[in-house]
């Protein structure tokens, strides 16, 4: 078996392995997911798997973390916008529908899956997290005129815990065609932000 290539052809067979993984994930999920598999999907040689990547898992989490990379690129876009805080959390809460169609959540649910006992995935993990927190603590510190946090009981540290486990939670319950209540939450938050930024009475 070959496995010389040019920068162009490795270039090439890593997105098209990264590519087919990413899309494995959402089809299938991670447990009917083999080398040969992956490496069909992407049109490649089978061998080019542990070659470039080492490991089926590692193939996947990179899978998962260049998906993140571009869903934190749009999130800073919106954050760095000069809409005011509360059209913001609504345009991410749309977001929502939007990454589950696009099978994100659950590609980001199948790697929590694998990592759960295996150490060095699970500081993978939660290194996604803290990227998806560093996002929003920027946004909180743009926004610190509007979400007026003393007037709560939460610092910011509690705060962006609370936004963060509350985004899991909505995400997870979505994966498994659970929605109750999720409306009827999502306007008492929306109501809840609103209400920081008004003046007291």
């Amino acid at each position: 078996m070959r496995l010389s290539q040019s920068s162009n052809q490795r270039a090439a067979a890593q997105t098209a392995l990264l590519d087919a993984a990413e899309q494995l994930l959402i089809d299938v999920g991670y447990a009917g997911i083999t080398t040969r598999k992956v490496a069909e999907r992407a049109g490649v040689n089978h061998g080019l798997v542990h070659y470039y990547f080492g490991s089926i898992e590692e193939l996947l989490f990179q899978a998962m973390e260049r998906f993140t990379a571009r869903l934190l690129e749009r999130q800073r876009a919106l954050y760095e916008s000069d809409l005011p805080f509360i059209e913001k959390w609504r345009t991410a809460m749309g977001f929502i529908d939007e990454d589950l169609e696009a099978g994100y959540p659950k590609i980001w649910a199948e790697l929590h899956a694998l990592a759960w006992n295996r150490p060095q995935f699970q500081r993978r993990m939660a290194q996604v997290h803290v990227q998806w927190r560093t996002v929003f603590r920027e946004a909180m510190v743009r926004a610190q005129d509007e979400l007026r946090l003393e007037r709560t009981p939460f610092d910011a540290d509690a705060f962006l815990a609370l936004i963060a486990t509350f985004n899991a939670g909505l995400l997870l319950e979505r994966l498994i065609g659970l929605d109750e209540g999720h409306d009827e939450l999502l306007a008492a938050m929306d109501q809840w932000l609103r209400s920081l930024g008004s003046a007291p009475t």
